[in-house]
């Protein structure tokens, strides 16, 4: 039975690296060998607050009690940002996610604020992809114009489903007619549109995933990221779990028919989870399975930065209230985490991200971003392909038909 991962995407291009963070220590860590370059390097801003906590959502996402704090929240960022530059100094950014909860419960100036201080502050690529969640929400989406003047040029829309009972059901705050208006606004804003859509909904039949499936690519957009609900742990629907939920057989069904639908639009999938126009690809997703650098700053952000001799994995502390507060201490202690990653780790988490990529990467990938040979999982390498999972070609580490639906399989060949 194929497996699907329902993985969203903040969480992550292609560019040329930039040049490294001075400060950086020159002693060996316990991570990669030596990096005689340094991918290219993304940032994601976390907006704590939404209207209402889904009951599926795991994220670090908190109902607003009223308005948000969003200027205690904007100065916190600039300080997050600032303490962080020492570590990225000098190097391009190729793109920016704005990310949530609910980013488009920001205001038009504090949004515009926002983007000015990163253009202030780093050195943004020109034509960077900045992509903001929103919330299909009337409210929200009257907001996208003035976004879209103040820089972003990529809208992603939570619609999840255009059935209003689901919606219902999934504790979405829109209904379908509010998700149209929605998307229409966005087209209107920005070239670039994503509609995010859960599948395996409880009591969806086939018929109705396919109805929903093509009510959204009816639309035009040029990218759909598609999810299976699944029952996260810590969520109100893994303490009360929803009635009626799709079998397996039936949610792959679901699966390989929202393939079939998208390719007939046009749209390729090129990820589990993702599927594009030609030329259409997030470039900031692309950079996280192309074990790419990101910084994270907000609460909860995590991020992954590469130095010569390291790569170091952060994660902020992820109460809002508590990360502004030590955020504008500027000690440090909004880094609720700060670890290298050890070279024992980096072949599973390289392999981790790559192989959710349907075309994978070129095989040069795994010593420039690790700092590893690849005489390291050669062993792993060999078991792959002889179990059918791996691509046999030298040049590029990509999964098989059958690799690619038996993801963790493959997968976890290289845990150690």
């Amino acid at each position: 039975m194929p497996i699907t991962i329902p993985i969203r995407p903040a969480i992550p291009g292609a560019g040329a690296p930039g040049a490294g963070a001075p400060g950086a220590a020159t002693r060996p860590g316990p991570g990669a060998s030596g990096l005689t370059s340094l991918p290219p390097l993304s940032l994601y801003v976390h907006v704590p607050w939404c209207v209402r906590k889904c009951p599926y959502c795991d994220f670090n996402s908190h109902a607003a009690d009223g308005d948000i704090p969003e200027r205690a929240y904007l100065d916190a960022l600039r300080a997050d940002l600032e303490q962080a530059l020492p570590q990225i100094w000098g190097r391009q950014v190729i793109s920016v996610f704005i990310g949530g909860g609910t980013p488009s419960l920001l205001s038009a100036a504090g949004l515009d604020e926002l983007l000015a201080m990163l253009r202030a502050c780093l050195n943004l690529w020109p034509d960077a992809e900045i992509t903001m969640e929103a919330n299909p929400g009337t409210a929200e989406a009257s907001r996208f114009r003035d976004y879209a003047a103040s820089g972003v040029n990529r809208l992603s829309l939570g619609i999840q489903s255009f059935d209003d009972a689901q919606l219902r059901a999934l504790g979405r705050i829109h209904d379908a007619a509010q998700a149209r208006r929605a998307i229409a606004m966005a087209q209107a804003a920005v070239a670039r549109v994503n509609l995010d859509l859960m599948f395996a909904l409880p009591g969806q039949s086939l018929r109705a995933c396919e109805a929903d499936v093509r009510e959204a690519l009816s639309h035009g957009t040029e990218h759909l990221s598609l999810y299976h609900l699944t029952l996260e742990p810590n969520t109100v629907f893994a303490k009360y779990p929803p009635e009626n939920l799709p079998d397996d057989d039936t949610a792959a069904a679901m699966q390989d028919t929202v393939e079939a639908l998208a390719a007939e639009a046009g749209l390729a999938r090129y990820e589990v989870s993702a599927y594009a126009r030609p030329g259409a690809r997030s470039r900031h997703n692309v950079n996280y399975w192309e074990f790419g650098d990101y910084l994270g700053i907000g609460p909860g952000a995590h991020g992954k930065l590469s130095f010569h001799d390291r790569i170091l994995r952060e994660a902020r502390t992820r109460n809002p209230e508590r990360w502004m507060a030590a955020a504008m201490a500027r000690d440090g202690s909004h880094i609720a985490e700060s670890r290298e990653v050890g070279k024992d780790e980096l072949p599973f988490e390289f392999m981790l991200n790559v192989l959710r990529l349907k075309e994978g990467v070129p095989a040069t990938y795994f010593a420039e971003r690790t700092g590893l040979s690849l005489a390291a999982i050669a062993h792993q390498l060999e078991a792959a392909v002889a179990r059918g999972l791996l691509d046999a070609d030298p040049t590029r580490l990509k999964a098989t038909p059958q690799g690619w639906a038996f993801l963790n399989d493959l997968q976890a060949l290289f845990l150690n």
